[in-house]
């Protein structure tokens, strides 16, 4: 799926080109707002399916899934910004990131309504994270950037999910793999 996704790019000349430093970012919409991640961090796209939930979490991780056996945790982000629940429709999906936690990477699904393309935005074109004005916590942005004359909030996923939470999701990855007898004692 990821693979079919258009990319978007802005008109340059040669000499800009040689110049412009361009990110690439997912795009996709979420309680009628369009979002960024930067697709390096991105592993895939994949349809969604309703994860195992697990007891004692905070509300937010909707569950666990099995990922070609690999057990990944998979978070509500329209929950992790304080809004409702995501509802599951035709076009709602789970992207798989890959996010550094210490020394190891951790794998986590988040819950997204739409997955929208992939845009390429030259250095120029992203404005600093802005104080004040966005329904989600202002730590959880790493700028904005400007498309076709209208912003996306581009999302700095390693404070959208901290320290403290990385490693608590490692430690429920790693107790649903030993069995659910495991994860009900967390």
């Amino acid at each position: 799926m990821a693979d079919m996704l258009p990319v978007r790019s802005r008109k340059t000349t040669q000499v800009e080109t040689a110049t412009v430093d361009v990110r690439n970012y997912l795009t996709f919409l979420l309680g009628g707002e369009s979002y960024g991640i930067d697709i390096l961090s991105i592993r895939e796209i994949i349809e969604y399916a309703a994860p195992t939930e697990v007891p004692l979490v905070p509300p937010f991780i909707r569950g666990v899934m099995n990922l070609r056996g690999a057990v990944v945790p998979v978070i509500d982000l329209s929950l992790r910004f304080g809004r409702g629940a995501t509802e599951a429709r035709k076009r709602t999906c789970i992207v798989i990131m890959e996010v550094k936690h210490e020394e190891a990477v951790q794998q986590i699904g988040i819950v997204v309504d739409a997955v929208q393309e992939v845009i390429a935005l030259p250095l120029s074109e992203i404005e600093p994270p802005p104080n004040f004005g966005t329904r989600i916590r202002a730590d959880f942005v790493s700028g904005m950037g400007k498309v076709d004359g209208k912003f996306i909030l581009l999302l700095n996923v390693q404070k959208v999910l901290s320290i403290d939470e990385m490693a608590m999701l490692a430690g429920l990855s790693e107790r649903a793999a030993e069995g659910p007898d495991a994860v009900v004692g967390a």
